[in-house]
């Protein structure tokens, strides 16, 4: 029995947008392999990503048959079958074919427990890539199988402030051992065969800038080299198993130079925001759709909701967000594409680049769950019901706005980058092709320097919009200038929608 009007469907032909939008930014995608994706999505992944949420979660199982510790995540067959369908999506950048692909592929899958494995195993394989060269074996197995990877980054005692970690790292040989960590929400847990951790080598200062970056094995000669306390319960993203990771004694093996460790780190969390804010994105088209499919079908009050000047102001509200964020997402994709294989000190390119990334993560953040709650109230009662897809996608958007730093985090990291690296500069240069973009970033870069972080939140979601307005505006194809238009008038300048913009072929993505 079908449990969504799109399942079945190949996502990509259903969705013209992100075809413009990708034509633009990234032209000449593999559009066979975009639509081969697309009906994977369709066929398969809304099906088991049914089935995790609802009855399959990964449970912990943490002694062998003889009692020996193995702390091992269970999967079910048909996640694990899944995943192993959906591992070549991590590897275009690595075989020369950019980052465009792969993200594309995340905003088409869309589902932020299984994206998020997939996310942190080629993330694992991207410090390794650039880094540590000498572990080429270990990325070519997060790669092409069987091995996952995951990041541990933040501790208890310190969430989003990295400079908090209490792991230490002491030098035994070429290797470290990790002393008193304690990675408690550890994506991964019981999952990862390898994980990137962060950690304190003796003798170095205290703040993010005493951090290495260490490569841990789950196993060292057959013996589990760290322990995981248990899973957690949580609202959504169940496919990824989530814990509490203990480093006692666990070796590790050091990643480039360890005084540049907490350069490296965030260069992974820019490759994990980009793919947050295309995962937003993609959520919120896969309740889109569903409403598109709705309102064509459902009849009220005499005529099909399509028809009602009110759901037609929502539709159009909904696909505002939904260009506006997913612009914004692949223009940031775009940048990082470009600067990537930088390594520190970085050039302006890649410091533009990071900057569109907390801009892009913060505000795709804020559209998706708006998109999603929205179609829940066009549903009706029966959207509140776990019977239909609409409530697990607003309950997996939730996620968006926290993970990867959540938009406090995202607006002070989005100051530093200004006042410290001047990553505004380029953007300005770029947003003058836009007068009314350049415009609003320029007022608020402004109040942001005269009011500091009081105002940094506000500050990063008035660029984000500039940037949307600037981007909207590049894709030649109709309606995207009539939509720019109506983007920057709803949310860079706060009006009401015209009555005007009353016309299927912009409220409808189908329509023409």
């Amino acid at each position: 029995m079908k449990l969504l009007y799109s399942q079945g469907e190949d996502h990509y032909a259903l969705d013209p947008d992100l075809r413009a939008i990708l034509g633009t930014f990234s032209p000449g995608l593999p559009q066979e392999e975009l639509s081969a994706f697309g009906r994977l999505v369709g066929e398969e992944v809304l099906e088991v990503a049914h089935h995790v949420d609802q009855m399959a979660h990964p449970r912990l199982q943490m002694h062998d048959l003889n009692g020996n510790r193995v702390d091992r995540a269970l999967l079910s067959p048909a996640q694990r079958a899944l995943l192993e369908k959906l591992r070549p999506m991590v590897r275009p950048a690595y075989e020369g074919r950019g980052w465009p692909l792969h993200y594309a592929m995340g905003y088409l899958l869309a589902d932020g427990g299984l994206y998020c494995i997939l996310t942190i195993t080629h993330q694992v394989a991207y410090a390794l890539h650039k880094y540590a060269p000498e572990h080429a074996g270990v990325k070519r197995a997060l790669l092409y199988g069987p091995a996952f990877g995951a990041t541990w980054m933040t501790e208890i005692q310190g969430g989003s402030d990295l400079g908090a970690n209490r792991t230490l790292a002491r030098k035994e040989g070429e290797a470290y051992r990790l002393y008193g960590g304690d990675k408690y929400f550890a994506s991964g847990a019981g999952l990862a065969d390898y994980a990137l951790v962060t950690a304190r080598p003796e003798g170095a200062p205290e703040g993010p800038k005493g951090l290495g970056l260490f490569l841990l094995p789950r196993e060292v000669e057959g013996r589990l080299n760290f322990r995981v306390r248990r899973f957690k319960e949580k609202l959504a993203t169940r496919a990824v198993p989530s814990g509490e990771v203990e480093l006692e004694g666990s070796l590790a093996y050091p990643i480039g130079r360890l005084e540049e460790g907490i350069y490296y780190t965030l260069e992974n969390l820019t490759v994990s925001r980009l793919a947050n804010a295309a995962a937003a994105m993609g959520l919120a088209k896969k309740a889109h759709l569903e409403v598109l499919f709705r309102v064509g079908r459902r009849t009220a009050f005499g005529k099909r909701l399509v028809e009602h000047e009110l759901v037609q102001r929502d539709l159009l509200e909904m696909r505002l967000r939904q260009v506006g964020g997913t612009a914004l997402a692949f223009y940031a994709v775009a940048a990082f594409d470009r600067a990537w294989e930088e390594r520190p000190p970085y050039s302006e390119a890649y410091h533009l680049a990071r900057l569109l990334s907390h801009l892009a993560k913060g505000r795709t953040a804020e559209h998706g769950t708006a998109i999603t709650a929205l179609a829940m109230e066009l549903f009706g009662g029966i959207g509140f019901l776990e019977d239909y897809g609409v409530a697990r996608f607003h309950r997996e958007a939730l996620i968006t706005p926290i993970w990867e730093g959540p938009a406090n985090i995202q607006a002070l990291d989005m100051a530093e980058a200004i006042a410290k690296k001047r990553a505004h500069e380029p953007l300005l240069e770029a947003l003058k092709a836009t007068p009314l973009a350049f415009a609003h970033a320029e007022r608020a870069l402004k109040r942001l320097a005269e009011e500091g972080p009081w105002y940094a939140k506000e500050a990063l979601r008035r660029l984000a919009d500039a940037v949307a307005v600037h981007a909207l505006s590049q894709v030649p194809q109709a309606p995207f200038p009539e939509l720019a238009q109506l983007y920057a008038q709803a949310f860079l300048e706060g009006e009401a929608l015209p009555a005007s913009a009353r016309r299927p072929a912009l409220f409808h993505p189908w329509e023409g």
